[in-house]
């Protein structure tokens, strides 16, 4: 089994040491991750800070072994429509196996927090976080799998967390899947949304779709900022897309290794 988005206390808002989440992670039967500090900048300039050191990065994994644990090393790196270059940049701080790229700022602000809510429906809130998604698509090329595509769902001002339907939204939804696909992009099944929202991020019904517009490139993530997180729910995701596809993938070196499920 495989947990591709980890964080540590490398990342702003990680709690536990790199060693002690692996530890974690073999202890909880997992056979290989990545950890994926954040990279990201708050577009208005207001949350300092969201971009990990390198050198603390180093570190703290460049050395770290665990018996029978392959471990990785990535980035989770917030896009929006005017950061391709920040991207760029940050991608040569060090070589990486492994780079998800997310939407966590919409309309500059953070979609996590009161401010991206306020007038907005749940619908609306929805709507914007995927137009934004889609906007990014459209100008970046230099990640490998797009993370948490409803992130939106579990977030902590949700009015009435659930995870975002893909019925409401489907000509929108199928955009950014068939764009994923065609830029040959991978798509994580997140499984930090089973206990905040009810479902992953996203849900079955957006990988059955990605597969039909040729979506290939599928990953698991735990979004684990502590180790009691660490490969939770990620048996039953690599369960799911095993299902769906016929394997779960996993990185190095920037390249897709598949796994048969």
């Amino acid at each position: 089994m495989f947990d591709f988005h980890m964080h540590s206390r490398v990342s702003f808002d990680g709690h536990d040491r790199g060693e002690d989440m692996a530890k974690a992670a073999a202890a909880a039967g997992l056979k290989e991750v990545c950890f994926t500090d954040h990279v990201d900048y708050d577009p208005a300039g207001k949350i300092p800070g969201m971009a990990f050191d390198t050198a603390a990065y180093n570190r703290e994994y460049d050395g770290l072994d665990v018996p029978g644990l392959f471990i990785r090393r990535g980035m989770e790196f917030g896009l929006t429509p005017d950061n391709r270059e920040d991207l760029r940049r940050d991608l040569q701080r060090r070589p990486f196996d492994f780079v998800l790229g997310s939407i966590h700022f919409v309309d500059g602000l953070d979609v996590y927090f009161e401010d991206f809510w306020r007038g907005k429906t749940v619908f609306q809130a929805e709507r914007r976080c995927l137009e934004e998604t889609l906007a990014c698509l459209q100008v970046h090329d230099d990640f490998d799998v797009l993370a948490h595509l409803t992130y939106i769902s579990k977030t902590r001002c949700h009015p009435a967390p659930r995870p975002v339907p893909f019925e409401d939204h489907r000509e929108l939804i199928d955009e950014i899947l068939r764009l994923t696909a065609a830029k040959g992009k991978g798509l994580e099944l997140n499984t930090s949304g089973m206990d905040r929202c009810g479902g992953f991020l996203p849900t079955a019904d957006y990988f059955r779709r990605f597969r039909e517009l040729g979506g290939e490139i599928v990953t698991v993530g735990s979004d684990a900022h502590n180790t009691g997180r660490v490969g939770q729910y990620t048996r039953e995701a690599c369960g799911l897309l095993g299902e769906i596809f016929g394997y779960v993938c996993t990185f190095a070196e920037r390249k897709p290794i598949f796994h048969k499920i």
